[in-house]
């Protein structure tokens, strides 16, 4: 019958990958493991209709006469960020900070445990300091981090056991200001049968420290790898489960780090936090641009653009080097600009703006570690090469924003004014916009 389908109410489940079939077979198509599939009931098979066989209606509420409830943001006394929290930490969430290997969570995080505000007098909570949870390191392992960022951890708990349902008993009985897990990918559930690190295991730990969060109001601070397909903790699982998402970026070579919030239930994403890795932890850049410009020579290949990350304006330097290529596929490489878009800017260079590349090899390099994803350096970028390519300096006051069509034209950029703003406050005179420039033949140095 073509209704016996929607009356399947057992899935068979991998325990490696966490795929779903809808019959047993020996090895899972998905992963390629052997013996992992087992029966399992479909979520919500429970309850879902009447003994007459009709489905159980839905409560249906009233949104007009809904109450919104009032979210208040501690703040961690780390500038940054709680600009990329709108605020703070929020009692009772769940945030993830993820990021690659040796990026700077841990200490990251080590910082956000030492400034970890008390409860206030009027919460449930009874006080005490926070608490880190390491299934990676021992206890010594961090308390050497700890000193060596010159963290005193008199008022900081300390756990290395990696069973969830036995940290959460032992949050319960302390009660926190702050519940820090570190990395949720060594944590284990014996609600789960599956190893660490797998999806189930991971799903089923977060799940249960959300809900010792909601029940409780102790906000959690969860650590997440970046495997080497640049997902968090393999399957993106735990980005729909928190309430907020943390990103640090940067590049391991430089002392810069760039903190995203790429979902935020309780305020805004626009946001973004600047890092300095520093032998005594993170420290927050409060002016980024006249940071990342203090080291800038005038040069052939170097021109200065300012981006937006959020609502902030930064000003970076862009450098191009191009040089004669002896390869049949002149090379091209970037670093913090999308090697695609390149591809198009150089191809409307020598279109529109009658200048060959084909014969050299190009280079472009965002200063400061710093990526650029949005289409307001496209002039600076344009600029840099042709600058590279004719020797000759452009202006050490200009700054150059604008985007580029397929036509050569110079298209205008949003916050245009706010990012001249920021020009003008470092002492930038000259900008090279869309306002006194129309099409990228015009551009001459």
């Amino acid at each position: 019958m073509l209704t016996s389908r929607y009356r399947i109410n057992f899935m068979f489940n991998c325990s490696n990958c966490d795929s779903q079939h809808l019959k047993w077979q020996g090895r899972c198509t998905e992963c390629g493991k052997w013996g992992t599939l087992s029966e399992g009931e479909m979520p919500n098979a429970k309850n879902t209709k009447s003994k007459k066989g009709g489905a159980i209606a839905a409560p249906i509420l009233d949104l007009g006469n809904a109450t919104s409830q009032i979210v208040n943001h501690q703040p961690t006394g780390i500038s940054e960020l709680d600009r990329v929290l709108s605020g703070g930490i929020v009692p009772g969430s769940v945030t993830l900070i993820a990021g690659e290997p040796g990026i700077g969570k841990s200490t990251l995080v080590a910082q956000i445990t030492a400034s970890s505000p008390e409860p206030p007098l009027t919460s449930n909570l009874k006080g005490a300091g926070p608490l880190y949870v390491s299934g990676e390191e021992s206890e010594g392992q961090v308390l050497m981090r700890f000193k060596r960022i010159g963290i005193a951890p008199d008022r900081i708990s300390f756990s290395n056991s990696v069973e969830i349902g036995s940290i959460i008993a032992a949050a319960r009985k302390l009660m926190p200001s702050l519940l820090v897990v570190d990395s949720i990918q060594t944590m284990i559930s014996y609600e789960a049968d599956a190893l660490p690190g797998t999806p189930t295991a991971v799903r089923a730990a977060t799940a249960e420290l959300i809900g010792f969060a909601k029940s409780t109001q102790v906000p959690v601070l969860i650590i997440g790898q970046v495997t080497k397909e640049g997902s968090i903790a393999g399957p993106k699982t735990l980005e729909h489960l928190v309430d907020t998402l943390l990103t640090l970026e940067g590049d391991k070579n430089s002392q810069y780090r760039i903190l995203r919030s790429s979902k935020n239930r309780f305020g805004s994403t626009d946001e973004v936090g600047i890092f300095e890795m520093t032998s005594s932890g993170m420290t927050a850049v409060l002016n980024p641009s006249a940071r990342f410009l203090e080291e800038r020579t005038q040069t052939p290949g170097s021109v200065v653009t300012c981006v937006m990350e959020g609502t902030r304006p930064l000003l970076v330097e862009v450098q191009a080097l191009a040089e004669k290529s002896y390869f049949a596929n002149p090379i091209r490489r970037t670093s913090g600009f999308d090697p695609g878009r390149l591809q198009m800017l150089l191809a409307i260079i020598s279109k529109r703006a009658g200048i060959s590349v084909s014969g050299h090899d190009v280079y472009v390099n965002v200063v400061g570690g710093m990526k650029i994803k949005e289409t307001a350096a496209d002039l600076a970028v344009c600029a840099a090469v042709i600058s590279s390519i004719k020797e000759k300096t452009p202006q050490a006051d200009a700054v150059f924003i604008g985007e580029l069509g397929l036509g050569g034209e110079v298209r205008t950029v949003p916050f245009l004014d706010r990012r001249l703003k920021e020009a003008e406050r470092l002492g930038f005179k000259n900008a090279i916009t869309p306002k006194n420039l129309k099409s990228i033949r015009e551009l001459g140095f």
